[in-house]
């Protein structure tokens, strides 16, 4: 059987960590900010660990992503 192929549009969103957890951005940066504290907009910076299910999922798309 060949090779599964990376879904490109789930690499270009999630990468994996040194460990196999699979980080991702956070939402809710990118309109609309005027109206957001700033600690907010703080807190929503940079990347966070996925849950455990939703990541199973990702997992498999992004095989390959190192």
């Amino acid at each position: 059987m060949p090779k599964m192929k990376t879904h490109r549009g789930a690499a270009k969103r999630f990468g994996k960590t040194g460990t196999g957890k699979v980080k991702r951005n956070r939402a809710y940066r990118r309109h609309l900010l005027e109206g957001k504290a700033p600690s907010r907009k703080r807190n929503l910076r940079g990347t966070v660990i996925m849950s455990k299910g939703d990541a199973k999922r990702i997992k498999q798309l992004i095989a390959y992503v190192k």
